[in-house]
């Protein structure tokens, strides 16, 4: 038989403290000065190389390729390759001063040349000022987001719910950010794309709990909404658990087969569903009960 008395409220008192100094830790280590993010080639610039290969060649033996070039502490091999028409491949390095990168840049072009004979290659610098606009765009998407969520959850629901939600996706972005900055994770446009997929994820994750929370209240108005919050969620908890469990088995995959190239995304999926599902409980929820409370106090009736 389902149990409906697991006390997640109570919980939080002890872990909503946690949670707190582990966003101040995050912020901090955010800090270029202290630690900052590994930004990758889409955001710090970098060498373009346009090569049309004789014959049909795959991408991992180019990356292959590249792994073999001394560049000094740079690995060539996390470099972006993508096609870019019949036999032909742009392959976006780190090495932005062409002054001090020089002979670095000499050898990938004479080591793809000699692995691939009949290879023609030219190259082109992509500027910082370029990538710190994709950056700003990239982050600006995250904002526009977050604020188009906060007005439809005012609207559909009602703006405490809209608060809690924004709060727990602050709450799950920025220590997902500050796990990058310690470990020296890659920040990439694939990294952003898995931010903005881990908002969408996260969100339809509390919106469910706090449906049921509305639906609760409805159907039974003398259930104080400490104890509605807690039957919420564990009317949807065996929900919540298979819909993580399912999405996390995908992720683990992609993130053991995916490679040097997709390990950011991965590492930023699999820390969002983690975070998403732990601050639904333990973040968005306390939240709402903070702000009934205080919001219905005296009105003899705590309402959300």
């Amino acid at each position: 038989m389902r149990r409906t008395d697991l006390d997640f409220l109570g919980k939080a008192k002890f872990l909503v403290p946690i949670s707190l100094c582990l966003i101040i830790a995050s912020a901090v280590l955010l800090f270029p000065s202290i630690r900052g993010l590994n930004m990758g080639i889409d955001f710090t610039g970098g060498t373009e190389f346009t090569v049309k290969f004789a014959d049909h060649v795959d991408s991992e033996a180019i990356r292959d390729a590249l792994g073999t070039v001394d560049a000094g502490s740079l690995d060539l091999k996390t470099s972006k390759i993508q096609s870019a028409g019949t036999n032909t491949y742009t392959i976006t390095t780190q090495l932005l001063n062409v002054e001090t990168d020089e002979s670095v840049i000499n050898r990938v072009e004479a080591t793809l040349k000699s692995r691939f004979p009949g290879a023609s290659i030219s190259r082109e610098l992509i500027g910082e000022q370029i990538s710190q606009e994709l950056a700003q765009k990239g982050m600006l998407a995250i904002l526009i987001a977050m604020g188009a969520m906060l007005i439809y959850i005012s609207w559909r629901f009602r703006l405490r719910y809209a608060v809690a939600c924004i709060l727990k996706l602050v709450h799950d972005v920025v220590i997902a950010l500050g796990i990058f900055a310690l470990f020296g994770l890659e920040f990439n446009l694939e990294t952003i794309a898995a931010f903005l997929t881990i908002i969408g994820y996260s969100l339809n994750d509390v919106i469910v709990v706090f449906d049921r929370v509305r639906e609760n209240l409805k159907l039974d108005q003398r259930r104080n909404i400490f104890d509605t919050i807690n039957l919420s969620i564990n009317q949807v908890l065996i929900r919540t658990l298979i819909t993580a469990t399912g999405t996390l088995a995908a992720v683990i995959v992609l993130l053991v087969i995916g490679g040097p190239v997709l390990r950011g995304f991965s590492v930023a999926m699999l820390l969002g569903i983690v975070l998403g599902t732990y601050s639904s409980w333990y973040i968005g929820t306390p939240i709402l009960y903070w702000w009934a409370r205080k919001a219905d106090k005296g009105r003899g009736r705590e309402k959300a």
